[in-house]
């Protein structure tokens, strides 16, 4: 967080006081400057007052232009130039919520430094759509070329992607031209990324479509994904169930984890309350269902090859393996000691 030379609330007070007395309540209200941080709309203010939303955003509109009219208003040009270095510094196009993020936490004091954003003719805002957040810049063709390049990006992205940050970073560099290298920088690479609402981090800080269940994360299912992911390897519901609790911070139950890893078609069951992600290779189904899968696929086998084929899809004893071979309806042993299906 960076310390301002200047004090906002100051400036803005002296600049809103140039108004007559119902523009500036007008201001106020728009901007959340009293006491009352809240924004209010429009037809708000026009209920209020007893006049149309229209009259009101002409009230604004005049407003904001007689503040910048006023001989008040140059006195603070070194305090609007201090934000425009500051946008400079933090990659030349940067979202409302970063920009406001590194000034100040506090909501009042967030309303009073958008309200000299709006102010400054330097400025510029994007408003958000359905691609990115409200963003701020001082180049709006700077601003489009990092757009463009963050559109490619998405559309390299695989629906079920998970990436990790260095790799997210050097694919986002990949898609960038001609930047210049204070801008070619992993804090300003990931602030750009920000800029997007179809890209986004989950817990991990592993990047992603933002509406993939891996990054936008919403229940134990995906919060299970993810600690199983992170593990590597078959690991106990119950020590998932834990994994949830101190990892995310989440309160997971062992018996209610146990059920939603059973309904999940990312997760198989390999041995007694063990799981893994079905991405890792590991065949569906209990045991019978994975010695019937070997065999489909290589044809009949002896009982140690079939032994040391399902041992690597399930963590299971011997006896069970041969309990399920020994079963007529499935399987039949020839007289070379080989099984194949029935």
């Amino acid at each position: 967080m960076i310390k301002l030379s200047f004090k906002p609330k100051q400036i803005t007070k002296k600049l809103v006081d140039v108004l007559p007395e119902r523009s500036q309540d007008v201001i106020s209200k728009r901007y959340g400057l009293g006491m009352d941080t809240d924004k209010m709309t429009l037809e708000a203010i026009g209920q209020k007052y007893g006049i149309t939303r229209e009259r009101v955003r002409q009230i604004e509109e005049n407003s904001l232009a007689g503040i910048r009219k006023a001989d008040q208003f140059l006195e603070y040009k070194n305090a609007l130039e201090e934000l425009q270095n500051l946008i400079k510094e933090l990659g030349g196009v940067v979202s409302e919520k970063d920009l406001l993020d590194h000034i100040s936490t506090n909501e009042s004091m967030r309303n009073h430094i958008h309200f000299l954003l709006v102010l400054g003719n330097e400025f510029k805002k994007q408003k958000e759509n359905d691609l990115f957040n409200h963003r701020w810049t001082i180049d709006t063709d700077f601003s489009e070329k990092i757009e463009d390049s963050i559109r490619k990006l998405y559309k390299a992205i695989k629906s079920d992607q998970i990436i990790s940050e260095s790799e997210m970073i050097s694919i986002f560099q990949d898609n960038l031209e001609n930047i210049s290298d204070e801008h070619n920088t992993d804090e300003i690479l990931k602030r750009w990324l920000n800029l997007s609402k179809k890209i986004d981090r989950n817990p991990l800080g592993e990047w992603g479509r933002a509406d993939s269940p891996n990054i936008n994360v919403k229940g134990i299912r995906d919060y299970a994904f993810l600690v199983i992911r992170q593990h590597g390897s078959p690991i106990h519901f119950r020590e998932v169930a834990d994994q949830i609790n101190k990892i995310f911070d989440k309160k997971a139950h062992v018996a209610t984890c146990h059920n939603e890893l059973i309904k999940d078609p990312r997760f198989v069951l390999v041995g007694r309350g063990l799981y893994a992600l079905k991405d890792w290779g590991y065949a569906s189904g209990v045991v019978r269902d994975v010695i019937k899968d070997i065999i489909d696929k290589s044809g009949p086998l002896t009982k140690d090859e079939i032994v040391a084929k399902v041992l690597k899809e399930r963590y299971v004893k011997e006896n069970t393996i041969m309990v399920n071979l020994q079963n007529p309806k499935h399987f039949k042993k020839s007289k070379d000691g080989k099984y194949s299906l029935v």
